[in-house]
């Protein structure tokens, strides 16, 4: 009889044990699942918030770039980055941003950009390194920008990658850039989730920078915004210099910056989708941002 009793204990034990197992695993998969499909706060846990992964389809990331065009494909983390290694700048950076990706990035828990310095990238042939862009007049401007990467360490150290870098005058970079720059980080909250492409654009006249003078200075700047979430587009056009009128007032459209570039973007759309999208242009469809001067 007490030995019927002992085996009985046992596996009452034991059934606990496996429902406590059960309801960790359930808790914790209940945090992924919610950060991937983005309908519930996230829990503020860093390691688990850190691990944070796509949302949704990674083909709308992809860019169609002309044949002619020079490029390696880079996937980071949370970025992708299309690299000319005869420019020594990206062609484009692509990457998404969700509302739970800016609520971790904006929370207390959030990494802190001074703990991050601009580094080489050795496996991107032509990358260059930071100090190249020393004493050229020209500041280290981020296409994929640090205030998006700041919910996670991985993200952040590779943002910080000189493959996610072009040369950009301060006027511009901490200017009505910025102003694009803070808007997308705050649309992202409302739409749920953004597809984000930014990148240079390059005139006849190239100027270069850098030690042995083969660093593109870009003429402008795109950045494409698309919101699947909605099913509407916005895209902005700056000139590589202090920009004399609000942000709003450079809203363009997709097929402006296509024609511009030759690039394609968000090919994975239906072509019939992808041709009303890419045609318009309303920042009044987006939410209000009124940034501080």
């Amino acid at each position: 009889m007490k030995k019927r009793q002992k085996k009985s204990w046992y596996y009452v034990l034991a059934v606990v044990l496996l429902a406590l197992a059960g309801y960790h695993g359930y808790q914790k998969n209940s945090f992924y699942k919610s950060a991937y499909n983005d309908e519930l706060p996230a829990r503020k846990s860093q390691d688990e918030g850190k691990e944070y992964q796509s949302t949704g389809d990674a083909s709308l990331l992809d860019v169609k770039l002309p044949q002619r065009l020079d490029n390696q494909t880079v996937r980071y983390k949370a970025i992708t980055v299309y690299f000319n290694k005869y420019y020594r700048v990206p062609n484009c950076v692509a990457y998404e941003l969700t509302s739970t990706m800016t609520s971790m990035a904006d929370s207390k828990d959030a990494e802190n950009r001074a703990d991050y310095k601009f580094e080489r990238d050795h496996n991107v042939k032509g990358c260059p390194d930071w100090w190249e862009y020393k004493e050229s007049g020209y500041t280290r401007g981020h296409m994929a920008p640090a205030m998006d990467m700041r919910w996670n360490k991985t993200a952040m150290e590779q943002c910080f990658l000189m493959t996610n870098i072009c040369p950009q005058l301060d006027e511009m970079n901490d200017g009505e850039w910025r102003h694009v720059e803070e808007a997308v980080h705050k649309w992202s909250r409302t739409a749920g989730r953004l597809i984000i492409f930014t990148g240079p654009i390059f005139s006849d006249k190239l100027e270069r920078i850098g030690k042995y003078d083969d660093i593109a200075v870009p003429e402008s700047f795109f950045k494409v915004i698309y919101s699947p979430k909605q099913n509407r587009a916005i895209a902005f056009v700056m000139e590589n210099k202090k920009m004399p009128n609000s942000w709003t007032n450079y809203a363009t459209t997709i097929d402006k910056v296509e024609a511009l570039t030759g690039y394609d973007f968000l090919a994975a759309l239906e072509d019939k989708v992808e041709d009303v999208i890419e045609s318009k242009e309303n920042i009044k469809d987006w939410p209000a941002y009124y940034p501080r001067r």
